[in-house]
């Protein structure tokens, strides 16, 4: 917890200058609190005109949010990371441009855990919204903690998968923490934090939804991650900001292919063409993030009975399978039925064939 006067300072700071011009000032000063006591030729020599303006004039909105903030910061489960705390994420500080605090609400453990992002299109198709859950359930159970932007579509179904196997998940928004954008949304944001995840962003409570904040959150989503999965985009996507940031950072970054006719998977297609991992499976993923040793290398736990799982197994036979025969066969719905077979690919049970096709292993 920062103390009275540090918080001031670094709300003042933040709300009166840039993140570029913060920097170059607390590079000179040392901190914060000596932002404020540099010498008026050393603030000309790093801030032009209109920013040294408002640098020397507190902003106006300043009181009121120091107020809104000690007062968010009282309760349970919020905090708030500045630059340079012990505590701040090493992955995320590793990046080109860190954020200079991150405003947190729920389990802030979660920022030392081997995380994958997980993201895509706002309206994506049924089969991707299925994909994203099933795949991120199969890596919650691996041990990732699955990072995403609490959008509607991939992002959500995201969050949902990760709650959905008892994993962990994190959400970067690009408003203050005192709304939940959208607000669609606000009853998955619930569920998410009383599930022990976290919520976070670089933006001081009372800021509105403003577009060109979404874009700048993904680099923190990417920043956070050791991969990016792109489950569905458009060529002209958000998720590809992402998914391009990640490369620039020495990410993983897979894609899902999907049909050449869906405007959905051009994005996709697109970031393979660039070199991204393409991938079929859970398993694809794990071949390329997990070290020896991590959380990743533990058999995931089926969230089937074991009866159920026997009964999945004995609809597939042992020949190839299509998914639309084995739904008919079994009288699973398609999403339970994708994170079923996800799960018992990462078992050794099941392994995916070429043209989408699913065949039993023989086992011994």
């Amino acid at each position: 917890m920062l103390d009275g006067a540090e918080l001031v300072a670094w709300l003042r700071l933040t709300e009166s200058v840039g993140p570029a011009a913060a920097r170059r000032l607390l590079a000179m000063a040392g901190s914060p609190e000596a932002v404020f006591q540099l010498p008026a030729a050393a603030v000309e020599q790093a801030l032009p005109g209109k920013q040294r303006e408002a640098f020397n004039k507190p902003p106006e909105h300043l009181d009121e949010l120091i107020v809104n903030a000690q007062a968010w910061l009282q309760e349970p489960g919020h905090g708030l990371l500045a630059l340079g705390d012990a505590h701040y994420p090493a992955q995320l500080l590793a990046t080109a441009d860190p954020p200079l605090l991150l405003w947190l609400q729920g389990r802030r453990e979660l920022l030392a855990t081997p995380s994958l992002a997980i993201v895509g299109s706002r309206n994506p198709t049924a089969q991707g919204g299925d994909n994203a859950r099933a795949f991120a359930r199969a890596l919650a159970r691996a041990g990732y903690t699955i990072v995403s932007g609490l959008a509607l579509g991939v992002d959500a179904a995201a969050h949902e998968g990760a709650l959905d196997a008892g994993g962990a998940t994190i959400a970067v928004v690009g408003t203050g923490l005192d709304q939940v954008y959208p607000r669609r949304n606000a009853g998955l944001a619930t569920r998410l934090l009383t599930a022990g995840g976290l919520i976070v962003s670089e933006y001081a409570l009372g800021m509105p939804v403003l577009p060109a904040n979404f874009p700048r959150r993904n680099r923190i989503i990417a920043g956070l991650s050791r991969g990016c999965l792109v489950v569905e985009a458009a060529v002209q996507s958000g998720s590809l900001i992402t998914a391009r940031q990640a490369l620039e950072m020495g990410r993983e970054v897979f894609a899902i292919p999907g049909s050449i006719h869906s405007p959905q998977a051009r994005g996709c297609h697109a970031l393979i063409r660039q070199g991204a991992k393409l991938v079929e499976s859970a398993l694809d993923v794990l071949e390329e993030l997990q070290p020896v040793g991590a959380p990743a290398a533990a058999a995931p736990e089926l969230a089937e009975t074991p009866h159920e799982r026997q009964a999945l197994l004995d609809a597939m036979g042992f020949d190839p399978v299509s998914l639309d025969a084995l739904m008919a066969r079994s009288g699973w719905p398609a999403a339970e039925l994708n994170g079923a077979l996800l799960e018992l690919e990462l078992d050794g049970q099941v392994a995916r064939l070429a043209g989408q096709l699913f065949q039993r292993r023989r086992q011994g």
